[in-house]
């Protein structure tokens, strides 16, 4: 999952940026609004992390824009002003979620992946099909029951199969995924993965076919068999 931090002091955002990747993230990090405005203009995130306090504007201000756009991107607003009013406006001008600094790093991530969640349309912290079975909490992924070792990226490629299921995942949205400021990764490299995926899983009878021209989706192997022949 690709995130954007929007967060003007440095020591604090490079504290979040290191505790999200720790936990998989691909985070990109901006100090201003107005260049917060430049990079969603033009670039794909799967959620944000605004402050409220930044140079060239504010985060609420920039929550106000983003909405008036149309963009749905998940919004959760980080900022040490807790007075209640403060709350409820966020909230009011499109924000999904709202944290008072000092927080706890394992609360943030616990919120991130509930906005996830419902970005998704998953209910669930808990993702599964057939005998997969991940569990975004607990960075653990079982197959039949047994221990799934995942390198990062098959972890990010398999979660969005799995969030996407039963519907295919476009190559450019795991490129996406996969790809922040600081990587350069090829449209190559996804199939390099998704082969990765492929060996793992079809023991268990499970298939990622690929929708030529888009990308791939989770199957039974049975089925993806019958598609494909």
């Amino acid at each position: 999952m690709r995130l954007l931090l929007v967060e003007d002091d440095v020591m604090v955002a490079s504290g979040i940026k290191l505790g999200l990747a720790d936990a998989g993230y691909t985070v990109d990090w901006v100090g201003s609004a107005e260049r917060a405005e430049q990079v969603l203009a033009r670039e794909g995130f799967d959620a944000a992390i605004f402050d409220i306090g930044l140079p060239g504007g504010d985060g609420l201000a920039l929550t106000r824009l983003i909405r008036a756009q149309g963009l749905a991107l998940p919004v959760l607003i980080l900022t040490a002003r807790d007075a209640l009013h403060d709350r409820v406006q966020g909230l009011d001008l499109g924000a999904d979620d709202y944290m008072v600094k000092p927080f706890e790093l394992p609360e943030l991530l616990a919120r991130l992946r509930a906005l996830l969640r419902r970005s998704q349309a998953a209910t669930s912290a808990v993702l599964g099909f057939g005998a997969l079975e991940m569990d975004t909490a607990q960075r653990r992924v079982t197959l039949a029951g047994q221990p799934l070792e995942l390198g990062p990226r098959e972890w990010t490629v398999l979660e969005y199969m799995l969030m996407q299921t039963p519907k295919p995942v476009a190559k450019d949205k795991l490129l996406a995924a996969l790809t922040g400021w600081d990587k350069e990764i090829t449209p190559n490299a996804i199939e390099v993965y998704v082969s990765r995926l492929r060996a793992k899983l079809e023991p268990a009878g499970i298939a990622v076919r690929a929708i030529r021209g888009f990308g791939y989706r989770l199957e039974c192997a049975d089925a993806a068999g019958r598609a494909d022949a």
